[in-house]
């Protein structure tokens, strides 16, 4: 009888291992063209991009059990899904602001630093009466997008303005738009996904201005190849995924890139350029960590890797290369950003939340004086030109003087947007 209750163990053991792997297995790719379930942005502007039990963080990377974030969920595992999330804005109410809700059928939960508040999960009708259960989309409308601090609920062709303080409810038509699978707002810009298409909206009255809709891979999500639509220039200028590196040559050229691809804008020429890293960097093949030139030369690191090329039309690769990184420069890869302002030639490399310099006149190169960043948790991207230091942290970048300042400054710069103020997208 032991020996039996024993097997009988061991094939539920292997039965649920055996599961777990075919689970695993299934590995959602966002950039096979899923359709999202949901889509809200965390209190540090990271979208989380929901998909039955799984959940994509950022616009790259792999796909995660919703409820490794969000626990409570696994109670109510059987719903399989998400239908709508949103971050509420209501500084005025700070119970509620900044508080991300999701909605499965009739119930909303209400979670705040990944930490289900007490009470909840409650009834929809409960928390936003007037409200219908089994929503499609959700996303908040601060002031003064909308006219009150608002959330804008969908579910097939009605839409309900919800004003946060009143709790009154307005339902409106958006007859220029399609009904929204998922919706999100993002850098001040409201955005109604439908399948893997996206449609950028007015807020108060859905209309939809520009050319849409458009593909999301080519703009949420770092996918490795163009859509066969896509105007690869206006993908590359106009995406919300962070810049991996930014540079500018010698020449006053300047080269940024995101995944596999990168822009260029020559000196004297506003005309942008997009070509995919391996075409013009094929020794590198694809991502890079971060880019700096010197002399004529573009350093480029990846991984514990250096890359060398002469700059030119086109560009060479120089022999003996890659290198590791701890040889060339003196440091552990990897790096998350690097520059050289002109006429120096100190090497500032970011790793983490510290900076450090190297001396690339001398042999062997070392990586010294380190400092810590106080102003920001992870840098995505850096250079520096007669301007100053731009750093790059997620969509938006910060102007510092010097390398000192950005370094010793206690108080953030204004913020600007990447997209716009450097490639020009306004849409």
């Amino acid at each position: 009888m032991k020996l039996l209750a024993h097997i009988l163990c061991l094939a539920l053991a292997l039965a649920w291992a055996q599961s777990q792997e075919e689970h695993a297995a299934a590995v959602l790719d966002r950039c096979k063209g899923l359709e999202m379930d949901a889509v809200a942005v965390n209190e540090e502007g990271i979208p989380y991009f929901f998909k039955g039990d799984h959940l994509f963080k950022g616009f790259h990377g792999k796909a995660e059990l919703s409820n490794e974030s969000f626990a409570e969920l696994d109670d109510h595992h059987h719903l399989g899904h998400v239908d709508a999330a949103f971050r509420m804005h209501y500084e005025d109410n700070p119970t509620d602001h900044d508080h991300m809700f999701f909605f499965l059928n009739n119930k909303v939960f209400s979670y705040y630093q990944h930490k289900l508040e007490d009470g909840y999960p409650k009834d929809i009708s409960e928390v936003f009466p007037g409200i219908p259960d089994n929503l499609d989309a959700a996303v908040e409308c601060p002031k003064p997008e909308c006219d009150e601090d608002s959330v804008i609920f969908f579910k097939g062709d009605d839409i309900y303005h919800y004003n946060v303080r009143t709790k009154a409810v307005e339902e409106k038509e958006f007859q220029s738009m399609p009904n929204c699978t998922s919706a999100f707002r993002f850098m001040e810009h409201f955005y109604c996904f439908h399948g893997h298409m996206f449609s950028k909206f007015d807020p108060k009255t859905g209309d939809v201005h520009g050319r849409y809709p458009k593909e999301a891979r080519d703009y949420f999500m770092r996918c490795s190849k163009f859509s066969d639509d896509s105007d690869h220039v206006e993908r590359e200028r106009c995406s919300r995924v962070h810049l991996d590196a930014i540079t500018s040559d010698n020449a006053g050229n300047m080269y940024a890139f995101r995944g596999h691809h990168f822009l260029r804008k020559d000196e004297g020429n506003d005309t942008l350029k997009a070509d995919t890293i391996e075409n013009a960097f094929k020794e590198l093949h694809s991502e890079v960590d971060a880019v700096f030139t010197y002399e004529d030369h573009l350093y480029m690191i990846k991984d514990d890797q250096l890359f060398l090329y002469k700059v030119g039309e086109p560009h060479t690769h120089l022999d003996g290369y890659p290198k590791p990184l701890k040889d060339e420069l003196g440091i552990e890869g990897p790096i998350d950003a690097a520059f050289v302002c002109e006429d120096h030639h100190i090497a500032h490399l970011i790793k983490g939340q510290n900076i450090y310099d190297v001396e690339l006149k001398v042999n062997p190169r070392v990586a010294g004086h380190e400092r810590p960043i106080s102003l920001f948790k992870k840098v995505d991207a850096a250079m520096c030109n007669i301007e100053g230091v731009k750093v790059f942290v997620g969509n938006h970048f910060y102007h510092f003087d010097s390398a000192m300042l950005f370094v010793t400054s206690r108080a953030l710069p204004e913020q600007h947007k990447v997209s716009l103020e450097v490639f020009g997208c306004d849409h």
